[in-house]
């Protein structure tokens, strides 16, 4: 099993494939960072695209809760913690 910074630089990889962001590399995205309005500017189609991607790599889903998805996917190091956490059950 891959540790969370691993995954990390996995899901920014899917990041920049997903939503086609080819001036940036991995390393230009800090884990910590919001993705969503400031850090990465990403909107709501992006959060869709991102979330489908992120269900057919590691099949994890979203929650029914929109609140709990705003924090599942407010940064990397978020979304890899629960990625992590949802793999393990």
């Amino acid at each position: 099993m891959q540790g969370l910074e691993g995954l990390e630089a996995e899901i920014k990889q899917l990041i920049i494939e997903v939503l086609a962001l080819e001036d940036l590399e991995a390393a230009d995205i800090d884990s910590d960072a919001p993705l969503f309005k400031e850090g990465l500017g990403l909107d709501s189609i992006d959060a869709l695209d991102l979330e489908l991607a992120i269900e057919e790599r590691y099949g994890v889903r979203g929650s029914q809760d929109p609140d709990e998805n705003v924090r599942r996917f407010a940064s990397v190091k978020n979304l890899a913690a629960f990625v992590s956490a949802s793999r393990v059950r």
